[in-house]
């Protein structure tokens, strides 16, 4: 090859191989995002799927674990009623975050509400927590979809984020005595709303 093909060919490889440089950026940084969701919702969290979301709260300490006392709140529920933690202080609570715009959470609704029925009577608590989406919105979800517990609306994501909370629907499940007895990422199927609800009831 003479110098001046030799020239003329160089930009034409730079460019493939910048080109390249540009496919592997981009299927790595796909692999890095699908790991990230496989470790929030994957195997082993008793979930069937589950929604990344964003908090705009301080999220520097530890998650809430099983063993230990959940953060305290206060919020408001979508019909403008105050709802803390401590209202349910000696009563078992299934504790669960969501949103109306989340599909995983949408999906597992009638089944919550079911079991909220079913359970209610024995001594069963449920508080939704509902992030980033306004208390308007929410009565109208709540409304369209017959839900009947208790929904605190969290539209900063400031409880979220004290829960550490980085995908829903998350579920905490609450002892008599004020601690945490199970956590579970994802929609849950009917079997396991049972199961864990049975757990807090000491059944």
């Amino acid at each position: 090859m003479s110098r001046a093909e030799a020239m003329a060919s160089a930009p034409t490889a730079g460019r493939v191989a910048g080109r390249l440089q540009t496919v592997l950026v981009l299927v790595v940084t796909a692999a890095v995002i699908g790991l990230a969701a496989f470790l929030i919702g994957g195997a082993g969290q008793g979930g069937n799927g589950v929604t990344q979301v964003s908090l705009t709260g301080d999220v520097a300490g530890a998650a809430p674990t099983v063993g230990a006392v959940p953060p305290g709140f206060t919020a408001l529920t979508f019909d403008g009623k105050t709802v803390k933690l401590s209202d349910y202080a000696g009563k078992p609570l299934w504790l669960t975050f969501g949103a109306s715009w989340c599909p995983d959470c949408r999906a597992e609704a009638p089944d919550l509400e079911a079991a909220y029925t079913k359970y209610q009577a024995q001594g069963l608590n449920v508080l939704g927590v509902f992030i980033s989406e306004s208390s308007s919105d929410v009565a109208a979800y709540a409304g369209r979809a017959s839900l009947t517990f208790p929904i605190a609306v969290d539209q900063n994501t400031m409880i979220a984020s004290t829960y550490r909370t980085m995908g829903i629907p998350t579920h905490f499940f609450i002892g008599a005595d004020g601690r945490i007895k199970d956590v579970k990422i994802g929609a849950l199927d009917p079997a396991t709303m049972d199961s864990e609800i049975q757990a807090i009831l000491g059944k």
